[in-house]
């Protein structure tokens, strides 16, 4: 790991090395240099250098470096200067976001590129074998060699970011914005699998800021600009989520848009609550939960109604027929009738959940069965006025349906209306928000609502019918059907009835004796007994005198149980208010504490700020002193240890005061005696060596020339065994061509002809492009010339028309010169 004195150093090394195509290491510079503790104060260089760092990471694809300067980066400018890291942030994404489109351009282009010579050419034998071993296509191939790398990297870079911005509240707008970005790229590339990790990632980081609320730096959600933010991205992720039809991630951002409505407990613009309830009603349309998607109708009618004032006429009839037909869709039955006590909780916890989302406020106490029910509803459109907003069409079906007794003609008085009400719909001009209402996904549901009607007004009336007279009297469905809607009516007790398929009749029986006379006959029998016990054997007069004594305790109790219930409600009341006093006094003491714990901490950061450069002048004075005395000590050291290895005596005597100065002139004077002395001692060495080596080389000769005979002929053996070896090698290869030219020569004429056959080919190609080119030549030469004579031809009209204009001036001066002599 290499340090630098000043940033620039080490960037104009990244710059030396990026030039010379070595990336690499130019990214180890810049990581090494931003990592380190040495340049952790913030400088305008260091901004220039995270853009050139994002740069090399972009263009190699290493998003954990990124990821790690962006950190080191952010402790750096956090408290000093946040806006330098915003733009290093949206730096990065803008190159990673060009870097994939440019790979998916490229991508295209190479699918869409005509690159062939002969366009009546079969596809290369090599792209054939390609394509199938590898079972892919050519685009396949192509995006996954190109474009997915890329895109992997852009993933990558939207997780970085919103992990760097996940606690900074100075740069809750540009997390916003990625988020933003992050949800767009998703929606355009269709990526469902990174959707789901994205709002995974954004739900974990909003329940990490309310558990960790002692954060330095943290978001404020009672903010309005914080809240705001927040709430158009989860709207985002919701309208995303149903763009891609996810709808259980689109329901988990309802209920992520929910809880922030309750943290803050403040409601959100009238404009994002739309929006709200429309998504409402298309998860609940697909979760086939038509009582819910009932009540998100009516409560988008009541947003539309009372803040859009351009709501035209035609638009609020339509949402209103909305309305009431996803009210009259919902199953006039209760399904958790037979349910067990575990599936009516957890039922009852489920509209708890679900009128919570809506907006309805429900007591738990209470079965929120007969709060948020079928007929409740209805009641409530006609008592809001929705009924009448709607058209003439749907209120007719209302009356036929709810309130009309007509059990032989009220198919055939209802067929008509839903044609009409089927080509009703399209997009409401005057809510933009609202999405394309079409009246016609509702017909299925309705006829299956009026073959239920039919069967019940039908049960009230005969006792018995042919199946194919009750068949006519619902031309919706085949007999079939209408039994499996029967046997579902039956099941969840809304009609008694029983098909017979060998008389071919259906018997209607009565519902009371059908379901809870004969479920209940042993309780009703052992009533009946305990009374005619009661009349036989009568009690005893005692009881009847207790009886008499306790005749007004009934009334007493009611009385006493009225007014425990009014205190009760009191103490309530005056729990909630002093709940409430003490929330606001909480609150206030809150403010007043933050506001002294900031003007505390500004205290504190100006004195540890002051304390800092204090101790940072110390530290360099005392620094520059021991580096001083140290290189002092060090000569003295030095010194003393040359006097003792000669003998002499202390350069410095005792009690004399020590210097720099002293120390380095007696020091200087010591170093040029040594190296005189050493100068003498080389000479004598040098001359010594001279006779030792010429000693040396005169013994060595002999003996190498020896070693040099032996060689030879050590190496003339190798060369005469390794050439009869080569003979031998060419001998059989020379065998094995022969053989396989005798194999050869029997296809020779075929070669022969086949060559001839392609060389008159290309003779005739050849010779027709050689007269092609010569005609061509031909024709540029002829061109060429006509032009030249043309060109010749104007200059000659040219200069004639100069030289006759000239003529004719020199003239006219000729007669005005005459003239005037003449004169």
């Amino acid at each position: 790991m290499s340090t630098y004195a000043k940033p620039e150093a080490a960037l104009n090394q990244a710059e030396a090395l990026i030039n010379v195509g070595q990336k690499q290491d130019a990214l180890q510079v810049l990581h090494d240099l931003i990592t380190s503790k040495r340049h952790r104060a913030w400088q305008k260089i260091l901004e220039k250098i995270m853009f050139k760092y994002v740069e090399l990471c972009v263009d190699m694809r290493r998003g954990k470096f990124a990821k790690d300067g962006l950190i080191q980066y952010r402790i750096v400018c956090q408290q000093v200067n946040v806006t330098s890291l915003e733009e290093v942030i949206k730096h990065f994404m803008h190159l990673s976001t060009e870097k994939a489109e440019q790979a998916r351009s490229q991508a295209q282009a190479l699918e869409e590129a005509l690159d062939v010579d002969d366009l009546e050419a079969d596809k290369r034998p090599e792209d054939l074998m390609l394509s199938y071993v590898s079972g892919e296509k050519g685009k396949d191939r192509s995006d996954r060699e190109l474009v997915t790398p890329w895109f992997k990297f852009l993933w990558e870079t939207y997780r970085t970011v919103l992990e760097i911005l996940r606690n900074n509240s100075k740069l809750e707008a540009l997390y916003a914005m990625t988020a933003h970005r992050a949800f767009q790229f998703c929606k355009q590339y269709k990526r469902t699998t990174e959707f789901r990790r994205l709002c995974e990632i954004i739900r974990n980081h909003l329940l990490n800021l309310n558990k960790y609320r002692d954060q330095r730096d943290r978001p404020d959600l009672s903010s309005p600009e914080s809240l705001q933010l927040y709430l158009d991205t989860r709207f985002e992720q919701l309208k995303v989520a149903t763009d891609l039809q996810l709808w259980q991630e689109a329901f988990y951002s309802v209920e992520d848009i929910h809880g922030l409505m309750c943290m803050v407990k403040k409601t959100p613009k009238p404009s994002l609550l739309v929006v709200y309830y429309a998504k409402l009603t298309e998860i609940f349309w697909i979760s086939s939960s038509h009582l819910y998607h009932a009540y998100a109708w009516f409560k988008l009618f009541t947003l539309q109604k009372t803040y859009n004032k351009n709501l035209s006429l035609k638009d609020l009839q339509l949402i209103a027929s909305s309305v009431v037909l996803a009210a009259l869709l919902v199953v006039p039955y209760d399904r958790s009738r037979s349910a067990s006590h575990l599936e009516l909780e957890n039922e009852k916890d489920r509209n708890l959940r679900m009128a919570n989302l809506i907006g309805f406020e429900l007591d738990p106490k209470f079965d929120s069965r007969e709060a948020l029910s079928r007929s409740s509803l209805l009641s409530e459109l006609v008592s809001k006025g929705v009924m009448s907003c709607a058209t003439q069409e749907v209120k007719d079906l209302y009356n036929l349906l709810e309130h009309e007794f007509l059990p032989l003609d009220l198919a055939s008085k209802v067929q008509p209306l839903l044609a009409k009400i089927s080509k009703y719909g399209g997009k409401l001009a005057s809510a933009s928000s609202v999405p394309e209402v079409q009246l016609s996904r509702y017909i299925p549901a309705l006829e299956k609502l009026v073959t239920l009607r039919v069967l019940q007004q039908v049960s009230e009336v005969y006792q018995m019918m042919r199946i194919e007279s009750l068949s006519q009297m619902i031309p919706f469905f085949d007999f079939a059907v209408v039994e499996k809607i029967s046997v579902e009516a039956v099941k969840h007790n809304f009609i008694a009835m029983k098909i017979d398929h060998m008389r071919g009749v259906v018997v209607f029986c009565n519902l009371g004796l059908e379901s809870d006379g004969l479920r209940d006959h042993l309780t009703i029998f052992a009533q009946s007994l305990n009374k005619v016990r009661a009349l036989i054997y009568p009690p005893a007069n005692k009881a009847s005198k207790l009886g008499e004594m306790l005749a007004g305790l009934g009334e007493i109790v009611d009385k006493e149980h009225k007014r425990l219930l009014a205190r009760k409600s009191i103490i309530e009341k005056r729990k909630e208010e002093h709940e409430r006093q003490l929330i606001e006094m909480e609150r206030e003491e809150e403010s007043r504490r933050l506001k002294q714990q900031k003007i505390t901490e500004e205290a504190e950061q100006k004195r540890l700020a002051a304390e800092f450069e204090h101790r940072k002048n110390q530290r360099i004075l005392r620094e520059i002193e021991e580096r001083e005395l140290e290189e002092a000590q060090a000569l003295l050291e030095e010194a003393e240890k040359r006097n003792k290895k000669k003998g002499g005596k202390k350069p410095i005597l005792e009690g004399e005061k020590v210097t720099k100065q002293t120390l380095m002139e007696r020091a200087l004077t010591e170093q040029l005696r040594e190296r005189q002395e050493m100068e003498k001692k080389l000479q004598k060495l040098a001359k010594t060596m001279d006779y030792l080596e010429r000693a040396k080389r005169e013994e060595a000769a002999p003996l190498i020339d020896a070693a040099f005979q032996q060689r030879l002929e050590e190496e003339k053996v190798l060369h005469e065994r390794e050439q009869q070896l080569e003979v031998e090698l060419s001998r059989q290869r020379h065998d094995g061509d022969l053989r396989e030219k005798y194999r050869l020569s029997r296809m020779l004429d075929n070669k022969n002809t086949f060559q001839e056959r392609v060389l008159n080919r290309r003779r005739v190609e050849v010779d027709r492009r050689k007269v092609e080119r010569e005609e061509r030549i031909s024709l540029i030469i002829k061109a060429r010339k006509q032009e030249r004579e043309a060109k010749r031809k104007k200059i000659f009209y040219v200069r004639t028309e100069e030289e006759k204009i000239k003529r004719l001036r020199e003239e006219e001066e000729a007669r005005k010169r005459e003239g005037i002599h003449i004169n």
